[in-house]
């Protein structure tokens, strides 16, 4: 029988660093002999990254945000049925680089939509399928859009104001409260050094209590 793999997903604002966190303990799980499937939202799937394009894509007029929200939930549902499931029954560990949580942060938190819409999205898209583990990486939103714009040419997201990136980590951090037992907070605005120690520490005690687990 497969043991079932691990859904970890990392969350956090603009320039926190979510991609180079996600690709070190992509590097740190293979070394231990672990299959990784990543993947990110939205996209992950041909439809998903059609709709991540129509998402992103700065725009003469405002976007609603219901049709917003709604967007990114017809990707998830695409995501999950297309590879994150699959990919999880087949003892897959699956790294995915915003899921849920990022839109009772962006659309709930930072478009003031009621929390209530985005959980019964949840609930209809997810069914009982939550991550196992979600790494908020955290930094102060300064410092974050600092980062940002140190990128090169910013999606219609980034180009909020910093009142919209406050809501949004607030947010988080009230999500990362609240489900203290699936969350584990990476302090992004110290240096590459201390977040790579961070994300090792993480990285050891998934495998150990996965192991743990699965009797391996």
């Amino acid at each position: 029988m497969t043991t079932r793999g691990l859904f970890i997903t990392f969350e956090g604002g603009e320039g926190v660093g979510k991609s180079t966190a996600l690709e070190y303990l992509q590097r740190y799980l293979g070394a231990a002999g672990i299959p990784v499937q990543v993947t990110r939202e939205p996209g992950g799937t041909p439809l998903g990254e059609e709709i991540r394009q129509v998402l992103l894509s700065v725009r003469d007029s405002p976007v609603d945000p219901l049709a917003e929200l709604l967007l990114m939930f017809a990707a998830r549902s695409q995501h999950l049925t297309e590879k994150i499931c699959p990919s999880l029954e087949q003892g897959i560990w699956v790294l995915c680089d915003r899921f849920t949580d990022a839109s009772y942060a962006y659309q709930a938190g930072g478009r003031q939509l009621p929390m209530q819409w985005v959980q019964q999205l949840e609930e209809l898209v997810q069914g009982d399928l939550h991550p196992d583990c979600t790494l908020l990486l955290d930094a102060p939103v300064e410092t974050g859009i600092e980062r940002a714009r140190g990128r090169g040419e910013l999606d219609r997201f980034e180009r909020e104001q910093q009142a919209f990136f406050q809501r949004v980590r607030d947010t988080y951090l009230r999500l990362a409260r609240e489900s203290s037992g699936r969350y584990r907070l990476v302090d992004a605005s110290q240096p590459l050094e201390s977040v790579t120690s961070q994300l090792e520490e993480i990285g050891r005690d998934l495998v150990r209590c996965w192991s743990e687990e699965s009797g391996t």
